[in-house]
C-alpha cells in the first residue's frame, strides 16, 4: 500500500491511540464515611484532621445515603445566630446537615470519563460505585491532575 506521497506504507506501524488508565488507578478507596447519625462537631473535626473537604453518608447497610462537606458544615453558624447564641450551636448530627446532591460515577469507567464528568458538572469529588451499587472509593479532580501528571511522565 502506498499513500498521497507514493511512499510505502508499513501496515504494522505502532498503534498510537491511548489508553485511558481505569478510575481504581487514582480513586481513593479506604475512603471516611460518616453516619445520619454522627454528631456534626465529630465530622468538623474529622473534616480538619484529615485535610479533606468531605465524605459520604452512609446508612446501616452501607448504602450512600449522602456527601457531607465543608459547605454543609458552614450552616452551623447559622444554628447559633438563631439561637441568638455567640457561639455556634453544633449538638446536630450529619443527617440535618447532609445534602443528598451527589454526583456517582461506575468503578469500569476511565480517567476519560471522569475527566468528562468534572468537566460538564460542578462536582469536585464523585463517588465510585461497584457493580452493586456500593460505594467502591471517591475520585477527586485532583486525582485526575495527578492522572495527568503520570500520563506525561510516561510519554517522556
Amino acid at each position: 500500500m502506498k499513500n498521497f506521497q507514493q511512499k510505502s506504507v508499513d501496515d504494522h506501524q505502532i498503534d498510537r491511540t491511548i489508553t485511558p488508565p481505569s478510575v481504581t488507578n487514582y480513586m481513593v478507596k479506604k475512603v471516611i464515611t460518616f453516619k445520619p447519625d454522627t454528631p456534626i462537631s465529630e465530622v468538623i473535626d474529622s473534616l480538619l484532621k484529615n485535610r479533606i473537604t468531605g465524605a459520604p453518608v452512609l446508612n446501616d447497610f452501607n448504602e450512600v445515603v449522602g456527601l457531607i462537606d465543608d459547605k454543609d458544615c458552614l450552616n452551623v453558624l447559622f444554628g447559633g445566630a438563631y439561637h441568638n447564641s455567640p457561639v455556634p450551636v453544633s449538638d446536630g448530627t450529619v443527617a440535618a446537615y447532609m445534602s443528598n446532591v451527589m454526583k456517582t460515577i461506575s468503578i469500569n469507567a476511565d480517567i476519560f470519563e471522569v475527566a468528562n464528568k468534572f468537566l460538564t458538572t460542578p462536582y469536585k469529588r464523585l463517588l465510585v460505585m461497584d457493580d452493586d451499587g456500593k460505594l467502591a472509593g471517591q475520585v477527586s479532580r485532583r486525582d485526575i491532575l495527578r492522572a495527568i501528571k503520570d500520563m506525561n511522565a510516561r510519554k517522556k
